[in-house]
């Protein structure tokens, strides 16, 4: 039966002239009243391809020429990134040797000759304004380091209140007296010499404050801090370590034509760490394609926002007003992945990647894609820096930005020697103990050859001979007044109104002073 109807078709078929169609198109449908032998089967029809397979109609061409693919969520991209380290920072071989105390762990940030530095130039500034002979050493150096940390742990208001009658701190008072350090606090240094020494992975922009008379300081509305000197930091996102600083000191001479500061920037950051399968985290400042694209041709991978206008983006990237809430957009391209998430209806937050091999969405209500669940919690690094340093830090109110440099850098110092004492001891302590111990040490020298002098003047006499008289030296009560005696501690001629009376103390409590 089946052999008899296939013959009649065909004969059909021969007898049609396509001259007599009155040109419609003849089209030959077959029954489902046609008898078909159950043994035969029908040819299984064309497969559909999915548009997601051709792409024709899915890539984009930005402003600046960069083909964009959009992909599916939860579909592996076409191209596989790095391999990230998942080793912490660890410290080097040189350092674990080293480093036994807080001292030492102290001056591999700032180190010896960057203290006589700082002395040689606080000496000449006290020269130039007070006395010709004023002279400070490196251990009084210290001992007023010692100081300001101490005056951070307990915040009082400035320098001077250490020695209050009421705000006062014992242990302060011990180390130094309150005329020397008058003088102290003119530390100075030169332009870039000290801050450039000091070695130190999200970015940001880190604003030191000082109202400051210098012409590369910067005010910039969005910081706490809003007027002072500009450093770009790269921090460790565990440790919260500054791995390294850079001042902003204007126009940089050196950086290649066409090449934007950011991108130069975080180039010099993380150039003692690349090769490494280290991840950067970046704000929207930084975050580029030619930057994620440098970073990756050196085996580090880039997360972060990046910012709308860019032209390396996508125009269909840029729309907000017809997306719905929590729904996700993902674009890629040679090395790179673009994610575009709405949080809120008519506001979408781009993240460019080069760390991710898939996007996908969560389970949760907000179904947050990964890369931006990643980017927030990478992206603390520096901001949890800079409240661990704003909780005992030495920063005072100055006009003369050396001085906030060297607070600054007294800050960052502390904390990084706290987190490299603690990886190479194994000691585990509160930061305000590290400091108040860090304090002692450097205060240790100064204090031994204090005893030292003390000592020595003990067995002078307290008067000069008799009838020579002096104008007195100390001066803090009075204008020019003479004087026959002078100070058991400092040796100074001293007049009536600037002498102290000691009250009656047993020979046990003077021991323990």
């Amino acid at each position: 039966m089946g052999d008899s109807t296939q013959q009649a078709l065909d004969m059909i078929l021969n007898q049609v002239n396509p001259c007599d169609s009155d040109g419609e198109e003849v089209t030959l449908d077959q029954s489902s009243d046609s008898e078909i032998s159950s043994d035969e089967e029908t040819s299984p029809p064309p497969e559909k391809r999915g548009r997601m397979e051709t792409h024709e109609w899915l890539t984009e061409t930005a402003k600046d020429g960069t083909v964009w693919r959009e992909e599916q969520i939860g579909r592996p991209l076409h191209h596989s990134p790095i391999e990230c380290n998942p080793m912490d920072g660890e410290p080097t071989a040189f350092a674990r040797r080293k480093v036994s105390s807080r001292l030492q762990s102290f001056l591999c940030f700032i180190s010896l000759q960057m203290l006589r530095t700082i002395q040689e130039w606080t000496v000449q500034h006290a020269r130039q304004t007070q006395h010709g002979n004023w002279f400070m050493d490196l251990p009084e150096l210290m001992a007023f380091i010692a100081i300001l940390i101490l005056r951070g742990i307990v915040r009082l208001p400035a320098v001077h209140d250490a020695w209050s009658a009421t705000l006062g701190v014992p242990s302060i008072s011990k180390i130094m007296a309150q005329n020397r350090t008058s003088c102290g606090t003119y530390a100075s240094m030169t332009r870039t010499h000290a801050v450039n020494e000091l070695q130190m992975t999200g970015l940001l922009q880190s604003l030191m404050f000082g109202g400051l008379s210098l012409p590369t300081a910067l005010y910039i509305a969005t910081k706490p801090d809003k007027f002072g000197i500009k450093f770009w930091v790269a921090c460790d996102l565990k440790s919260k370590y500054v791995c390294n600083i850079i001042p902003y000191l204007g126009k940089d001479s050196s950086r290649p034509t066409g090449e934007r500061l950011s991108e130069n920037v975080v180039m010099k950051l993380m150039d003692p760490f690349m090769d490494k399968g280290r991840t950067v985290t970046t704000d929207n400042f930084f975050t580029s394609l030619s930057l994620a694209k440098r970073l990756l041709g050196r085996k580090t991978t880039l997360l972060g926002t990046i910012n709308k206008i860019r032209r390396e983006l996508p125009d269909s990237a840029k729309k907000t007003l017809d997306r719905e809430e929590f729904s996700t957009q993902v674009f890629s391209t040679s090395g790179a992945t673009l994610t575009v998430y709405a949080p809120k209806r008519r506001k979408t937050v781009c993240i460019l990647s080069s760390m991710h091999s898939m996007v996908e969405t969560g389970d949760t209500q907000k179904k947050k894609p990964n890369t931006v669940t990643d980017y927030n919690s990478l992206k603390c690094g520096v901001d949890v820096m800079d409240q661990m340093v704003r909780k005992y830090t030495v920063r005072s109110g100055t006009r003369r930005w050396p001085v906030a440099v060297f607070y600054n850098l007294i800050d960052i110092s502390a904390l990084n020697a706290h987190v490299l004492f603690q990886a190479c001891t194994g000691v585990k302590e509160r930061r305000s103990d590290f400091l108040v111990k860090l304090a002692r040490e450097l205060a240790q020298s100064h204090m031994a050859a204090k005893e030292v002098h003390k000592e020595n003047l003990q067995q002078q006499p307290p008067t000069p001979d008799t009838g020579k008289r002096a104008l007195c030296q100390v001066k803090c009560c009075c204008k020019n007044n003479h004087a026959t005696k002078r100070c058991v501690s400092c040796n100074r001629f001293t007049c009536g109104k600037c002498r102290k009376e000691m009250l009656w103390q047993c020979q046990v409590c003077s021991d323990n002073l």
